[in-house]
């Protein structure tokens, strides 16, 4: 009765991991560090667009959380020796699986906007798709820029 309960609390635990891990990278979406910072802005006009796919995230919670919950289960097999064999299988395949299940669940649809910028450089730029933001081709925007990170916005 108690490896059930045990699964369940593991299952939940994975479920709040990932959850945790997903970052935003959308042009409205600002880092606390971020806040507050004084930005450049540059001006300029879109030339092409085009969709990309941003990976997800391979922290070690994925795998960590998959390796404990494989364990659990793979304990519950079996008896002795056969047991212990089970868990430890059960702990890789577990491990592989929430590292899998981890960058899958925080990979996101992208946009790579390619921008000539007043000055006469052409600079591509990629973030995650909005969903109330349609960029066209030829449409004006402004780049933002701080700490490193950038961003276009209408």
């Amino acid at each position: 009765m108690r490896k059930p309960r045990l699964l369940i609390a593991s299952f939940a635990a994975l479920a709040l991991a990932l959850g945790g891990c997903a970052s935003n990278l959308t042009g409205d979406t600002y880092s606390r560090a971020e806040a507050r910072t004084v930005q450049t802005v540059r001006m300029g006009t879109i030339e092409a667009l085009r969709p990309v796919q941003i990976e997800g995230t391979k922290t070690p919670i994925g795998a960590g959380a998959g390796a404990v919950i494989g364990g659990v289960a793979g304990s519950g097999v079996g008896g002795g020796r056969g047991s212990t064999v089970a868990a430890v299988i059960g702990a890789v395949a577990g491990g592989l699986l929430g590292a899998m299940t981890e960058e899958g669940l925080t990979r996101t649809q992208g946009v790579e906007i390619t921008v000539r910028e007043d000055d006469g450089s052409l600079r591509a730029y990629v973030q995650e798709v909005e969903e109330n933001q349609i960029f066209r081709v030829g449409q004006r925007v402004r780049i933002l820029t701080v700490n490193g990170t950038s961003r276009v916005t209408p």
